[in-house]
């Protein structure tokens, strides 16, 4: 089994799938054997680190987590447990069972880790070492000091969580830059792995800007550092001893490192801290739209000249979005001048401008570039087949055979007009389509029946986008055509 593994307790996992995405902007190389500010090269060419722990280490902390709960009725011990077998053969009342005297809450322990941000005690870790709910949270310093932390807040969409600790003139990292770092350049890693504190570990940043299912708010700095449980919430070193990321995630078939690591860039932890400390939340703007890649045939069937930008493929009714006039087909390109390479980057930019931010939006729409301007909204903080009957064939070469939607099915579905698929085959199956898709455009004009619909496939060429609704969602398809 594969999958994502968040690394700030030893016994809880989560699992994901891995996408890619583009590499960020590049800064200088340094030659094999020139030294750093807090690393130095070995005669072999590779970084000798003594110096740089000497430095970081006492900005970096041990976290512990306790968190108690009543035990639920009839919560015990379970048959799989090596326990369970002797003490019912010998009479013994088993947890959770009549007879059985409840010795007190349940206990659960985690461990993580984490650095100093500010002398006077703010510390960052991530979310998922603090955890939900009440619980003691105990930071423990290089030079064995423990204190209990309050908690300031947590923000789940991007995994980060800061403490507080009542102490002054403490250790802090310098802060570098994730976005001038560079792909093969030398990292380090510090933390509390398995609970054993201070522990290095060294490699490469292997990729950058790796987007992960389910995280459209962070561009991940993937490497080769060896991360294990309880290195969640420790910082990312680069050879200059400043921090460019916070250790989050490993992929790993076992739940155990296997080479492939995920750290939080720094910039967008700060962030985060600085609106914890400020309105004790985060808040993100919102523009109010489902969007998609621009793969290479779309790219094509819209007229644009590389596969990039966000289309659009649905807009939600009174949103920032619909307000600003924004359309399903639209191909949202840049955000106030920052450029939208990838429709993964259009959720972290408009995300990163507060609610009430009035943003220029540069879009693609028939075939020319256009600007308009949108004021975001806020963010919320909390993350049927169809019937079949007698159908009439599209016409062309699609290979689809569709009905009009009834009344009642277009009430359901919030639409005006539309064609159900009944049977898919030839380039229709080709490029995606499904029995029970509706198709409501093509090529951005609206289809209200199936001898409108062939007049449009008539004129529509071998290339064309359609507008389909699956589900609760719309999606745009590239078709081409043979001959």
């Amino acid at each position: 089994m594969r999958g994502l593994f968040l690394t700030g307790t030893v016994a809880l996992a989560l699992a994901a799938t891995l996408p890619t995405a583009p590499l960020y902007a590049a800064s200088p190389t340094l030659a094999a054997g020139t030294p750093t500010a807090a690393g130095s090269s070995s005669r072999f060419g590779l970084p000798d680190l003594a110096d740089l722990v000497d430095e970081v280490g006492p900005a970096v902390v041990n976290i512990s987590v306790v968190r108690q709960r009543a035990a639920a009725p009839g919560e015990g011990l379970s048959p799989d447990d090596p326990f369970y077998e002797f003490l019912r053969r010998f009479g013994v009342p088993l947890p959770g069972t009549p007879g059985h005297q409840q010795r007190g809450p349940r206990i659960s322990r985690g461990i993580g880790s984490g650095f100093i941000v500010s002398s006077d005690g703010y510390v960052l870790t991530n979310a998922h070492v603090v955890g939900e709910g009440e619980a003691e949270v105990n930071v423990r310093l290089i030079d064995k000091r423990e204190f209990t932390a309050k908690v300031v807040g947590t923000d789940a969409r991007t995994d980060i969580a800061l403490l507080k600790i009542d102490a002054t003139d403490l250790p802090v990292v310098r802060m570098g830059d994730a976005e001038k770092s560079r792909v093969g350049e030398w990292v380090v890693a510090m933390g509390s792995p398995f609970g054993f504190d201070s522990t290095v570990t060294a490699g490469i940043i292997s990729a950058k800007a790796r987007r992960l299912a389910s995280e459209n708010y962070v561009p991940f700095i993937q490497t080769d550092v060896a991360i294990n449980p309880g290195n969640s919430g420790g910082p990312l070193f680069n050879l200059d001893g400043e921090v460019i990321g916070i250790n989050s995630q490993i992929y790993s078939r076992s739940g155990g490192f296997m080479g492939i690591s995920f750290a939080i860039p720094i910039d967008v932890a700060l962030n985060v801290k600085e609106q914890l400390v400020k309105y004790g939340r985060v808040q993100r703007g919102r523009l109010g739209v489902t969007i998609q890649a621009v793969d290479r045939d779309l790219a094509q069937t819209f007229g644009l000249d590389e596969p990039r930008g966000a289309l659009v493929s649905s807009v939600e009714p009174d949103s920032p979005a619909d307000k600003a006039g924004l359309q399903p087909g639209d191909v949202v390109l840049g955000v106030d001048g920052t450029r939208v390479a990838e429709s993964s980057d259009l959720p972290r930019i408009i995300g990163e401008r507060r609610p009430e931010s009035v943003v220029r939006l540069e879009i693609w729409r028939d075939g020319r570039s256009r600007v308009v301007t949108a004021t975001l909204g806020e963010m919320p903080t909390t993350l049927a087949e169809a019937p079949v009957s007698g159908g009439e064939d599209a016409g062309g070469k699609l290979g689809v055979t569709v009905r009009a939607l009834s009344a009642d099915e277009a009430g359901q579905m919030n639409v005006r007009g539309g064609l159900m698929i009944e049977s898919v085959t030839g380039p229709a199956a080709q490029a995606g389509l499904q029995q029970g898709d509706v198709i409501l455009a093509l090529n951005n004009q609206p289809v209200t029946s199936a001898a409108q619909f062939r007049q449009l496939l008539e004129r529509a060429g071998n290339r064309f986008a359609l507008l389909i609704q699956r589900g609760n969602s719309r999606i745009f398809i590239a078709i081409r055509l043979n001959g």
